[in-house]
């Protein structure tokens, strides 16, 4: 039998963050927990559920987390960006065809790497339910069966970010994200105190979310140098490529760029400017799996370290795990998958196994997670939109 795409459904959600969430932010700086200077409260997150139905009845899955001051995109425009033009390349296509699908995408709908990689995703998943494989058999393999986890500290007072450090060390973490940025020597006072408590037990990795011009980063990045820091991610603004190349080329600490890349061609820029160290990955950027195994392999061949981060929901989340499994070889630092511990709910059925540390590869074909459909009607701002063949 043929397989052949013949239906995608769209479902726009809010999630709300845990009540514990809501109120460490709402202590922390600009009640966001850290120094990006967006203005609206942030209550929980924004996404979009694809289903894509092959014409045996399978069902593949994938999820968008999207967020306006670093996004630019709402759900509903993701949406827009597939019923108006990306359903077309999709509708009526053998989901194994994954590089014709993207190569089609991209040479008639520019830029919209979200809404392409949300239905990208979806397709992994459907080749591995119609060949009942696990989607990292896709990506490499399954090298793995766990992957270890980082973990990610709000931006607050030193005493409560050492604090959280302590609670998430005793559950087995040794990977830590700290939110800096708020002044120089208060990202000193925040390293010293957490890298003189844990000692060479942990690892940081420290993000700014734009807080400095170049020159103040340079001295902001020179200053924790002491404390061992893995990398240091989007230090000054989003757009500001050249500045992240001065500040990379006068810290010895590797960059990584995060609100200040979304496309494959983003990254190439960055690297070839010499403005980053380090690869970030997740489910958005730079756009589906297809995309982020193009990047992976241009990382290395360039000597950058990869990482996979994001606060998603399950599915997404099981989709970052598969990744990191299928490229266990190719990626250095602890994944950063944070939206079981934010947000109320995962959207799957059977919650994925975080346990002393680590998350476990799912069993089953796919991303090997089933969506909770209750759930899905629950937290759904809008109908179900389904565009047929």
């Amino acid at each position: 039998m043929k397989h052949e795409i013949i239906c995608i459904e769209l479902t726009p959600l809010h999630v709300p963050f845990k009540e514990i969430v809501r109120k460490a932010m709402g202590e922390g700086e600009g009640t966001l927990g850290m120094a990006i200077p967006a203005e609206e409260e942030w209550l929980g997150g924004d996404f979009v559920i694809a289903k894509l139905i092959c014409n045996d009845g399978t069902e593949g899955i994938s999820e968008a987390f999207v967020w306006l001051p670093e996004s630019g995109v709402s759900p509903e425009q993701i949406i827009d960006a597939i019923k108006g033009g990306l359903a077309n390349y999709l509708l009526g296509e053998n989901p194994f065809n994954i590089e014709k699908i993207n190569r089609r995408m991209d040479n008639n709908i520019a830029r919209s790497e979200q809404a392409k990689g949300l239905l990208d995703i979806a397709c992994y998943d459907l080749m591995g339910k119609l060949t009942d494989l696990p989607a990292c058999c896709f990506m490499g393999g399954r090298n793995v069966d766990e992957i270890p986890l980082a973990a990610l500290i709000p931006l607050g007072d030193s005493m409560l970010m050492r604090g959280l450090v302590r609670s998430y060390y005793k559950r087995g973490f040794r990977t830590f994200r700290l939110k800096l940025g708020r002044s120089i020597q208060e990202d000193i006072e925040i390293c010293e105190k957490i890298r003189n408590t844990f000692g060479n037990k942990i690892r940081l990795r420290v993000d700014y979310n734009q807080a400095y011009s170049p020159y103040q980063a340079i001295r902001a990045i020179k200053a924790i140098e002491p404390f061992g820091i893995d990398y240091a991610e989007q230090p000054v603004n989003k757009d500001d490529y050249l500045g992240m190349a001065y500040v990379q080329k006068h810290v010895d600490t590797p960059l990584m760029s995060h609100e200040g890349y979304f496309s494959l061609r983003d990254f190439i820029t960055l690297v070839e400017l010499g403005a980053v160290g380090v690869l970030g990955i997740n489910s958005e950027r730079p756009g589906g799996v297809t995309n982020a195994l193009k990047a992976i392999d241009y990382a290395q061949m360039r000597g950058l370290s990869v990482v996979c981060h994001n606060q998603p929901l399950g599915i997404a989340s099981a989709m970052q795990i598969h990744l990191h499994a299928g490229r266990f070889y190719s990626i250095e630092h602890a994944s950063e998958l944070f939206g079981q511990e934010m947000m109320e709910d995962d959207l799957i059925v059977k919650p994925l196994d975080y346990t002393g540390g680590t998350a476990k590869v799912p069993k089953g074909p796919g991303w090997g997670v089933e969506l909770d459909e209750d759930a899905l009607q629950k937290y759904a701002t809008a109908p179900t939109i389904a565009i047929k063949k």
